[in-house]
């Protein structure tokens, strides 16, 4: 079993969590939210993260609008829906009840 592919599979599981969670406070185009992951060390390159963008916001949960920019092409901005602001208070429940039953079971304490 490779080890690389586990942990791969592991961050894409939560990677939508992620960029919903990025989106809460302000919009955000796509480098911006690239950064904010790859700061955060979730290794995600950009062919992963525009269908992923794109399979949001057709799920109603993302919207877009283009700015102009002063240093290049527009900008393609993307923002929470009152249904992504709904959906992402679920999944934070989920995930804190998720995070509560791992580290149960794998005799971690919470932080």
């Amino acid at each position: 079993m490779n080890i690389e592919n586990t942990k791969a599979q592991m961050r894409k599981g939560v990677l939508e969590y992620c960029i919903l969670s990025i989106l809460k406070g302000d919009d955000k185009y796509a480098s911006e939210i690239l950064d904010t992951l790859k700061d955060a060390k979730m290794l995600v390159v950009e062919g992963t993260i525009y269908p992923l963008l794109t399979r949001l916001k057709n799920a109603g949960l993302l919207s877009y609008r283009w700015e102009e920019s002063s240093s290049g092409p527009p900008r393609k901005y993307y923002g929470l829906t009152e249904t992504g602001k709904m959906f992402l208070k679920e999944l934070d429940s989920t995930w804190d009840e998720l995070r509560t039953a791992v580290n149960v079971v794998t005799n971690k304490k919470s932080k």
